[in-house]
Formats: structure tokens, C-alpha cells, sequence
């Protein structure tokens, strides 16, 4: 199994989960400023609704990137990396969980001091977290089709990526 090719053929689903739990978290942190900042409690209650939806959408997204790490190969530094990415993910959905359950059974669930401020370290971590998937990703090449380019096939055809390659081309630009 390639390193991110986790279920259905060999493109990753990790990458298509993970943006749920990340915008909705974010989106979470974003309604409860805006509810401080306009008054309205309203917010509170759909960033308790975002966080939750989050929460949920990031359990998942950990367990296909676990397995993911798992097939990544020991002693690289690509496992090291991913390995912090996992953890860091793992500290970020527990911050959320734990100011999601702080805002549970609270009227209007506006959050308490403690609560949005565990939300706002979730939210910078998640920064960070992002950068070392980006890391795994694009210096690491986990989860990279090794025939890819710029024309390449799509992942749910049944041709490799380098089927149709005509030329090959360095860099991005497209350039000679």
C-alpha cells in the first residue's frame, strides 16, 4: 500500500476527509468571535453545532490517517514528521472536545474564558499541523502518484498516472 492511499483505489481519502474537521473547527472559533463582537449569543450556539460536526468529522479523518502512517516506511523521516502531524491532530481534536464538553449543558453554550481559549489553541495548531501534512505532502511526496504531472490522468481511471505523457517537463511553469 502507498504511503496516503488508504480505501478506494490509489488516491488518498485522508486528504478529502481532513478539510471538514479543519473548516468546521476554524469556522467554530470564527462564529464565537463573531458573537463577541456583534452581541449576539446566537453564534455560541452554532459554533457549539460546528465543533461538534468537527469533532466527529476529525475521529474519522485520524483513524484513515493512521493507517495511512502505518504503511509509511519506519526510520524515514517521513514517519517522524507524520508522526507529529498524528499527534498534533490528536491534541487539537481533544482541545475541541474539551471546550465543546465545557460549553455543553451552559445556556446559549456560550463558552466560558477557559473553553474559547482551548478552541483558539486548537485553531493555532492546527496551523501547525497543517504545515506538516503540507510537508508530508509536497517536500516529502507521501501520498504523490509517482507518474505525476501536469497532465496526468484522473485517480479514478483505471490507467496510471503516466499513461498519455508525451514529454517530460521539470518545474511547474510549463516552460522548455
Amino acid at each position: 500500500m502507498n504511503p496516503g492511499s488508504f480505501l478506494i483505489s490509489d488516491g488518498g481519502r485522508y486528504e478529502q476527509l481532513v478539510v471538514y474537521p479543519l473548516g468546521l473547527l476554524s469556522t467554530g472559533v470564527i462564529f464565537d468571535l463573531i458573537a463577541m463582537a456583534t452581541g449576539n449569543p446566537g453564534f455560541h450556539v452554532v459554533s457549539y453545532w460546528m465543533i461538534a460536526a468537527g469533532l466527529v468529522g476529525g475521529l474519522l479523518a485520524a483513524i484513515i490517517g493512521f493507517m495511512d502512517w502505518l504503511s509509511i516506511r519506519s526510520g524515514t523521516r517521513a514517519k517522524t514528521v507524520g508522526g507529529w502531524h498524528g499527534l498534533g491532530n490528536l491534541v487539537i481534536v481533544l482541545l475541541f472536545a474539551t471546550s465543546w464538553w465545557l460549553r455543553s449543558g451552559v445556556d446559549g453554550n456560550v463558552p466560558s474564558s477557559l473553553a474559547f481559549i482551548l478552541s483558539l489553541l486548537g485553531f493555532g495548531l492546527a496551523l501547525v499541523t497543517g504545515w506538516l501534512g503540507g510537508e508530508l505532502v509536497y517536500r516529502l511526496g507521501m501520498a504523490v502518484d509517482q507518474g505525476a504531472h501536469e497532465n496526468a490522468t484522473s485517480s479514478l481511471s483505471n490507467e496510471k498516472a503516466t499513461d498519455g505523457r508525451k514529454e517530460q517537463r521539470t518545474g511547474r511553469s510549463g516552460g522548455p
